[in-house]
């Protein structure tokens, strides 16, 4: 074999596995899309920037997912029982920039801290009903 060959087999691999990654990335977008209980929504935490993701409601969690990740696993886990909806409000100017037109920013706090979502006012609808669907304390099982 000549350095020819060993080049156009060592661009073939690299081009496979792209295309292989680019594989998982839309595999993985497509499952959070249909699954059910998720929903398109940025997240910022204290002393952070905006970033895009994907939240999924579970029994017990709200847990939000990075867009651009090959994980299956969330990067923050909220115990449903511990958050507390204080609001929503418009984007700022600033904000407007960062996430998308049409949505709204919604503070939550839990155990303390303050976390700002956004997403649509639809979606938010929907997040506050499962907030408030919740058993209220000393009667339920999680809370």
């Amino acid at each position: 074999m000549d350095g020819i060959d060993l080049t156009f087999i060592t661009l073939a691999v690299l081009f496979a596995l792209l295309v292989l990654v680019i594989g998982a990335f839309c595999l993985r977008r497509y499952q959070l899309r249909t699954a059910l209980g998720t929903f398109d929504a940025s997240i910022r935490l204290p002393n952070k920037g905006w970033r895009v993701g994907v939240c999924r409601y579970t029994d017990k969690h709200l847990e939000w997912l990075r867009l651009v990740s090959l994980s299956p696993r969330p990067r923050h886990r909220y115990l449903r029982s511990s958050l507390e909806l204080k609001g929503r409000r418009a984007p700022t100017e600033a904000e407007k920039a960062a996430i998308p037109a049409d949505a709204v920013v919604v503070t939550l706090s839990y155990e303390g801290t303050e976390v700002l979502l956004a997403m649509k006012f639809d979606v938010y609808a929907g997040l506050s009903s499962w907030l408030e669907a919740g058993p209220v304390i000393g009667i339920g099982t999680w809370r």
